[in-house]
């Protein structure tokens, strides 16, 4: 399977830094399990993709 690139900037921003927080929280036991989502979205922003998108057929970046 091909990752191709379907997160613009701002998608990308905004993952990594709900995504870091969420994690943080949950090691801090504020938020519980679920917060370890966050590391879903911290490694789709580094890889800059999102299969749910390429699922949906969505893109968020302007130039892919």
């Amino acid at each position: 399977m091909q990752l191709t690139r379907n997160l613009g900037n701002l998608d990308r921003m905004a993952r990594l830094v709900i995504g870091a927080l969420l994690v943080v929280l949950a090691l801090f036991g504020t938020i519980g399990v679920w917060g370890w989502v966050g590391l879903i979205l911290v490694a789709t922003a580094f890889m800059n993709f999102c299969p749910i998108y390429r699922i949906l057929g969505m893109k968020t970046c302007s130039d892919c």
